[in-house]
């Protein structure tokens, strides 16, 4: 499962269901507080792991992208270059 939830919604989650849970099971009776309980269970699962089934399912994400390597300039007195001069195309080769 890959992540695809950001950290500031997984804190939020956290922070939700277990507000939640402690909310439905101990001070809500009844069928309310059952599912106020299992919500707040799913919230706070979904927020420690990291992953949303539902995201997944839409195809939505709020981790960020990071990129994998910033780009440097080249250093004074260096000229740019794209390594792909090195390769040799030859597209007659038998």
């Amino acid at each position: 499962m890959k992540p695809n939830i950001g950290d500031g919604e997984r804190l939020i989650r956290v922070i939700l269901g277990i507000y939640g849970i402690l909310l439905g099971f101990l001070f809500i009776q009844g069928i309310a507080g059952i599912i106020l309980g299992i919500v707040g269970l799913i919230a706070f699962a979904t927020g420690a792991v990291g992953w949303c089934g539902i995201y997944t399912l839409l195809g939505k994400s709020t981790l960020k992208a990071t990129p994998a390597e910033p780009e440097q300039p080249p250093a004074e007195g260096e000229t740019p270059t794209d390594n792909k001069s090195d390769e040799v195309a030859n597209p007659t080769e038998d």
